[in-house]
């Protein structure tokens, strides 16, 4: 169960450092498949959902759709690809633009909601393959009344899969793209030429569509009201730049900006959206102007498979039941990339942070987390299409908007000022829509805030119990320090531990005649000043640099910086017994105050009670007392 348990944060120190892939670098067309499996896969619900939201007015509402996605989320994420090229997305971004605690609960909120998308797209998926399998005239009869078993079966057959091992194929996937496109491909012609043979069709529609909206100008303010129902169409951006690491890029890119991924990246980004576009445009049309309304409401033989729908009605049970397999394939495909993406997204960040607990750096414990709260929004909607989409809208539109205001706020800071301005009426568009799907369909929003909180309490126990963890990654010590520690090794090795005030020669004069006096050490004795500088308490490891220096012509001060004073001193003490073979010697004054606002101190600020945080942090990181560096408080 816990194979290939690995310290992943020793591995990931930045906000956007990620691990290049062990295997080659794909053609982006061949990673647009890896990514069209979650994007492309909307087909097979969005036309039912969208003419559920909009009724005949769904092709227009497509329309304002498309233009939003094109003139929005595309250049949106086209400036995130440029700024993370990494595949660690928007939230990166605003994890580098926010600093100490309130950006860590800012990520872990959008965390909150990037879960949801995710777990909804495994859920949501899963329920319309269970749809077009039951739905199938062949299977009807016999599965009609077993949808939930399926779809439980579905996603439970997920969760083995990556208990077994999941290795992204991104060649199943360009299969799966290229075949599930193709078939749509002849739904689409096929519904088209049945549209465009009998004309009055389309003017049963323009004159039902007079009568319900009015003007054209009602009709488009209504589509403006209605589009954000239609989100799901735009689901496909943020898995777009999580997939970046797979793109090949130039022969000689720069690791750090890889000019040709980026490029590539773009042109992947690009091309999903054009063809979605298409596709959405056409089979909302074909859909609403072929397929009764009725039809699409719950319960309907168009309700969730509106496409699958035309392709039994017009091209027959076999060519509809080819389409079928193919929809539930792209579907199940599509849970998988989404499970891979939680796998991939939670560790970037919960361990670095400190705030998940020892198992989650292994899959497996975390599949089956994954795959249990899986079970219980599936139960919880009652494997219906028609009511996840709007936590999964949510989902996707709180991440669309987060990476909007991220892009925004870095076009400011580069003083890029019609960037600034552009980006920012896409960021509002994208809250507005938030807004509006979260009033009409608050499940999402409630189902994200229970992720929200869910993510926050046990990362805050994770933390709480790492707390004594020794998370210093590296001790590195400038020519200065090491002549100090290097000296003072053929003796006794004695170090002051001191809070830096003013640092004038009284404090150390003061500091060294209290701390002799405390702890009997003879007046000959070497003593060395060590000090602490705490960066971002809110970080929970980071490497530990030393600098030398000798004040007012006769103190030695070694002076660290990391995130915490009681680590930075015991990986240090480590650090200088490794060294020079010889137990170190570190001397404290009790803090004043109450041991228990000390501890809230050092656990938000890094600091408090120090002495024996420092001594229970030694004691856990080197079992053996013989070996131990020795701690003394006076």
């Amino acid at each position: 169960m816990l194979q290939g348990l690995t310290d992943m944060p020793k591995r990931q120190q930045g906000a956007d450092a990620q691990p290049e892939p062990a295997h080659k670098g794909q053609r982006w067309w061949r990673v647009m498949c890896l990514t069209g499996v979650d994007y492309f896969s909307t087909l097979g619900y969005q036309p039912g959902i969208a003419a559920l939201a909009a009724g005949l007015l769904s092709p227009i509402a497509t329309i304002v759709l498309v233009i939003v996605t094109l003139a929005g989320a595309l250049p949106v994420y086209r400036r995130v690809a440029e700024d993370s090229p990494h595949g660690a997305g928007s939230i990166a971004m605003l994890e580098r633009l926010l600093s100490f605690w309130q950006g860590k609960l800012f990520v872990l909120a959008l965390l909150g909601f990037a879960a949801t998308d995710f777990l909804i797209t495994i859920t949501l998926s899963a329920a319309d393959a269970s749809t077009h399998l039951v739905d199938n005239p062949n299977f009807s009869s016999a599965l009609a009344s077993h949808r939930m078993l399926i779809t439980l079966i579905l996603v439970a057959l997920l969760g083995a899969v990556f208990l077994k091992g999941f290795l992204e194929a991104i060649g199943v996937a360009v299969v799966l793209v290229g075949l599930y496109l193709a078939l749509n491909i002849v739904v689409v012609s096929v519904g088209l030429w049945h549209v465009f043979d009998a004309p009055h069709l389309i003017t049963d529609w323009r004159h039902g569509l007079t009568a319900e909206r009015g003007n054209v100008f009602m009709m488009i303010g209504v589509s403006l009201i209605i589009f954000p129902k239609l989100a799901l169409g735009m689901s496909g951006f943020e898995t777009g730049v999580a997939v970046m690491p797979h793109v090949e890029g130039d022969e000689g890119d720069n690791p750090d900006r890889p000019a040709g991924r980026i490029r590539d990246t773009k042109k992947l980004l690009t091309t999903a959206a054009l063809i979605m576009s298409v596709f959405l445009i056409a089979t909302s049309f074909i859909t609403t102007v072929l397929i009764p309304a009725a039809d699409f409401e719950n319960g309907g033989p168009a309700n969730g498979r509106a496409l699958a729908y035309l392709a039994h009605k017009y091209l027959g049970t076999g060519f509809g039941t080819v389409y079928d397999f193919s929809t539930i394939a792209i579907l199940w495909f599509a849970g998988a990339s989404a499970m891979a993406g939680l796998l991939n997204l939670m560790p970037r960040y919960l361990p670095r942070y400190g705030m998940a607990p020892h198992w989650a750096r292994a899959v497996r414990p975390m599949v089956l987390v994954f795959t249990l709260v899986a079970f219980l929004v599936t139960w919880i909607f009652d494997a219906n299409v028609d009511k996840q989409g709007g936590a999964y809208a949510t989902g996707v539109l709180v991440l669309m908007s987060s990476a909007a205001i991220a892009v925004t706020i870095a076009a400011r800071r580069r003083g890029q000022r019609n960037w600034t301005i552009g980006f920012g009426i896409i960021s509002v568009v994208f809250l507005y829509t938030t807004v509006v799907n979260v009033l009409e369909r608050p499940d999402g929003v409630k189902i994200g805030a229970c992720f929200i909180a869910g993510i926050v309490l046990v990362s805050l126990l994770s933390r709480l119990a790492r707390a004594f963890e020794l998370r210093v990654t590296s001790v590195e010590l400038d020519d200065m320090a090491t002549r100090f520690v290097r000296d003072i090794a053929s003796r006794r090795i004695r170090f002051i531990a001191n809070e830096p005030d003013r640092r004038d020669p009284a404090e150390y004069r003061d500091k060294a005649q209290q701390i002799r006096a405390d702890n009997d050490i003879p007046s000959e004795d070497d003593l060395v000043f060590v000090e602490v500088t705490v960066r971002d308490p809110s970080e929970f490891e980071s490497a530990v640099s030393v600098r030398g220096q000798v004040l007012h012509g006769r103190y030695r001060v070694l002076t660290l910086d990391g995130t915490s004073v009681p680590n930075a001193l015991a990986a240090f003490l480590l650090h200088v017994r490794d060294t020079t073979g010889t137990k170190p010697h570190i001397y404290f004054e009790w803090t004043e105050g109450s041991p228990f606002a000390n501890f809230l101190r050092f656990f938000l600020f890094g600091q408090g009670e120090v002495a024996p945080v420092t001594r229970e942090v030694l004691r856990e990181a080197e079992s053996d007392p013989k070996r131990r560096p020795r701690v003394h408080v006076g």
